[in-house]
């Protein structure tokens, strides 16, 4: 038996004698993607890569109305790709997973800055697991998720990936869907790939994949902490670095980004893959290299070990500069080493084919996976405003519901889902990187008035059916969930734009009404049809004209009117600010979001969502986040100058953290186990949480840090742990934070890791802007530490 198919041996052994044995040609093979289509038969992977390939996309499995077509296609590739390599070395088949997998009858979920909403790891734990699950079924072992952005920027359009704003939420979060993913249920595993590494949404404008101009300190302490973390605790096998520039060059193609950051400082040991055309891109529109071979080559030194979706700059010349010399072969036998190791530690070499008949049913759907998915809507939804009027009271009897997003489920379902893959690629345009439309292939597009925005079309809501055909709009639901109620529908107006021509029937609906329910916002998704997404950035973050005027007018009824927002970035509205009675934050919440949403209006469900995200005002606010730096942001006045601008607050809209409920908690009795702590010692911060309310609820009780003087510039405030609560009327729960004193390290002058000594205020409360208790501990001494192993959230628990 040949060395490497010997089970008994590690991954990086059985690699390392295979990798012996490879000719040049093999080893390219093995560092490129085959790009498969729904219609590819894969009579030209032979033309591509006639000894074999070390990936094959199957994201295109979002054509598939069959899941037995899916595992079809994928065994076929597999064969042929087996077939093809000398020593039968099989594909990774990856997939996107944010919200999961691209296959019919897949669970689908809300969108990541949803999901951020919920502050809820263990949950986001069980999400995971889903999707890693699903994907094995059909032979995926690479899935392309989490996104760990840190998200400041409600202008670029991916805001809808990533969980939020903060890099301790966002490290927790990340954690867990890579615990979840990565979870065994078998001889197959999934590596996940977080990512894009690193400060993807920190670029200039809010535009995707443009330039920022970050510090190394701000790179390394605030967009690369939730990589770290997901390095440091999840053991995460993937990253995908992300299209932009960061520092002046292409994250791609940096030798100080992907070698020395991620895998000397960071301790990455894993596979790194290109995202989709990202070196072409670097050669093309960065102007990186003076060939796509010579971008190849940088990109290949700079410790990129694969490109994706296809053989662009990893190409047949790169291979023959390795064979003459003029490069040096052991860049290459890196790169195939990481990847020949991915491969056996999946388990490819004894499982490479999808799973079939009762097998792949039973793996594929499971008892819980749809109620997971409600659950996760549920806890996504925030409430912004609420004056009373929610939940709906028993009066109310007849219900006017308004707005073009009420009367399909398509509404529901966010950028990265299944279903909105699937819509896009109907869609005239196409954003998506690297699949866009050329632009000598752009049609003429249809688009709503005021707008570039394709007009809706039957063919879309012909392909939610086929999709999704369990899924419910949001009439539907309120419908079913509220038989006793006379729920009247009106268009009223668009996704965007300043038409106003429903506008009579709609406020003659609503005068008859008791209550009106207004859906707002735009469409998160995928091409020309969407008003966000990836490739579609805005310089407006607010309200659409006609949704603002319908607003105006509709409230001047004396009907109380209750908004409902849909979109992959927060509502921000003057208007919704001051005139609706009560706001719900939905984002995207998927395939169990109309029932989620009937649930928390009838108050079936108390809603107990938080914001992971401060919300600008208007985009001439941004950046506006709560960890800013001392003298900053809305602490700037107590500097020099005015506390404000001179047309509106420094202040968020609304702040970082929060979130209404129907009932009332009630902050008491914080109590520190010591007050003097040594740089790697452990402080106990114990508060004893009440619902203090007439109804049953959630809170979520955050714990935040402050290092009151130091050697650097440090934030007003840092979010340390936080923890999501359920509490019945008149409960009371001691919920405990571990708080290590290396959890508040930071980088020093000469950029090391420093616990420094000094005073540290502990601060709890429901929110960033709510803090009611406070206290403080000192840090006994000064301490440089690795940061690799410092502690990135706290540990919570609960006393029973």
């Amino acid at each position: 038996m040949k060395k490497y198919l010997d089970q008994t041996l590690t991954s990086e052994e059985r690699a390392k004698d295979l990798l012996n044995v490879l000719s040049i040609k093999e080893k390219m093979g093995q560092v490129g993607c085959y790009f498969m289509t729904a219609t590819k038969t894969g009579k030209n992977l032979s033309v591509e890569y006639p000894v074999g390939v070390g990936q094959i996309s199957a994201l295109e499995m979002r054509m598939l109305y069959s899941l037995d077509d899916a595992v079809e296609k994928q065994k076929k590739l597999q064969n042929k790709v087996m077939a093809l390599s000398p020593h039968r070395i099989p594909a990774i088949f990856h997939m996107e997973g944010l919200c999961g997998a691209y296959l019919q009858g897949a669970t689908s979920f809300q969108t990541g800055i949803g999901r951020g909403a919920t502050w809820n790891p263990e949950l986001e734990k069980k999400v995971a697991e889903i999707v890693g699950r699903q994907e094995r079924a059909v032979g995926i072992t690479q899935t392309f998720a989490p996104v760990l952005d840190i998200s400041r920027d409600s202008r670029m359009g991916r805001q809808g990936e990533a969980y939020g704003e903060d890099p301790t939420l966002n490290s927790a979060l990340g954690v867990a869907f890579v615990e979840g993913l990565q979870e065994q249920d078998g001889k197959r595993k999934t590596d996940a790939v977080a990512k894009h590494f690193v400060a993807s949404q920190a670029t200039l404008g809010g535009i995707h994949g443009a330039e920022n101009d970050l510090s190394d300190r701000m790179v390394e302490e605030i967009f690369a902490k939730p990589f770290q973390a997901a390095i440091s605790k999840g053991h995460i096998k993937g990253i995908m670095p992300c299209y932009a520039s960061v520092n002046g060059q292409p994250v791609s193609v940096s030798h100080r980004y992907l070698t020395d950051l991620l895998r000397h400082k960071m301790g990455f040991s894993g596979l790194t893959v290109s995202d989709y055309a990202a070196l072409k891109n670097a050669h093309d529109v960065q102007k990186i290299g003076e060939s796509y071979t010579d971008t190849g080559y940088m990109g290949m030194a700079a410790g990129m070990d694969m490109e994706l979706h296809f053989t662009q700059c990893f190409n047949a010349e790169l291979g023959e500069w390795f064979a003459d010399g003029k490069c040096n072969e052991q860049i290459l036998d890196e790169a195939v080493l990481r990847v020949l190791t991915a491969k056996f530690r999946m388990g490819l070499f004894e499982q490479p084919f999808a799973l079939d008949g009762q097998e792949l049913k039973a793996q594929f759907n499971q008892q819980d996976d749809n109620d997971i998915a409600k659950q996760e809507a549920k806890e996504s939804i925030v409430l912004l405003k609420n004056d009373g009027t929610l939940p709906i009271k028993k009066t109310i009897k007849k219900i006017a519901v308004i707005g073009c997003h009420a009367n399909t489920g398509r509404t529901m379902f966010g950028g990265y889902t299944h279903f909105s893959m699937l819509e896009g690629s109907l869609a005239a345009v196409s954003t998506m990187a690297g699949l866009q439309t050329a632009k000598g292939d752009m049609p003429e597009v249809h688009t709503i008035s005021g707008t570039h925005i394709e007009k809706d079309k039957p063919q879309f809501e012909e392909a939610f059916r086929k999709s999704q055909p369990q899924s419910k709009s949001l009439l539907e639901a309120l419908a079913s969930g509220m038989p006793d109620r006379d729920v009247q529908y009106a268009y009223g107006y668009d996704i965007a734009g300043d038409d106003h021509s429903h506008f009579e029937e709609a406020l003659k609906a609503a005068k008859n009404a008791d209550l009106v329910i207004m859906t707002l916002g735009g469409k998160y998704g995928t091409g020309s049809i969407a008003t966000t997404g990836e490739g579609i950035d805005s310089s407006d973050i607010n309200l659409p004209e006609c949704q603002n005027d319908f607003i105006n007018e509709v409230t001047q009824l004396n009907v109380p009117v209750v908004g409902i927002h849909f979109d992959g970035r927060p509502i921000s509205s003057d208007v919704a600010d001051e005139k609706l009675n009560a706001i719900l934050e939905a984002w995207t919440p998927a395939q169990g979001g109309a029932e989620a949403l009937t649930d928390i209006l009838r108050g079936a469900y108390n809603p107990g969502g938080k914001l992971p995200v401060s919300v600008a005002r208007s985009a001439g606010q941004i950046p506006v986040h709560y960890n800013h730096l001392n003298g900053s942001s809305y602490h700037q006045g107590e500097s020099v100058g005015f506390s404000d601008y001179v047309n509106m607050s420094h202040q968020p809209r609304y702040f970082f953290g929060e979130g209404l409920s129907y009932t009332t908690f009630e902050f008491s009795t914080m109590t520190l186990n010591k007050k003097t702590v040594n740089p790697n010692g452990v402080i106990d911060i114990s508060v004893e949480v009440t619902n203090t309310g007439e109804t049953d609820g959630e809170v979520v009780p955050q714990l935040y840090v402050k290092d009151v003087y130091a050697k650097m510039s440090r934030p007003v405030l840092e979010l340390a742990g936080f923890k999501r609560l359920y509490l019945k009327q008149g409960e009371q729960k001691v919920v405990h934070f571990k708080l290590n004193a290396n959890q508040l390290a930071f980088l020093d002058e000469d950029m090391n890791w420093l616990v420094e000594a000094g005073k540290i205020q502990v601060m709890i409360g429901d929110s960033s802007k709510n803090l009611v208790l406070k206290d403080d501990f000192e840090i006994s001494e000064s301490q440089h530490i690795d940061g690799k192993l410092r502690e990135f959230y706290t540990e919570v628990y609960v006393e029973e």
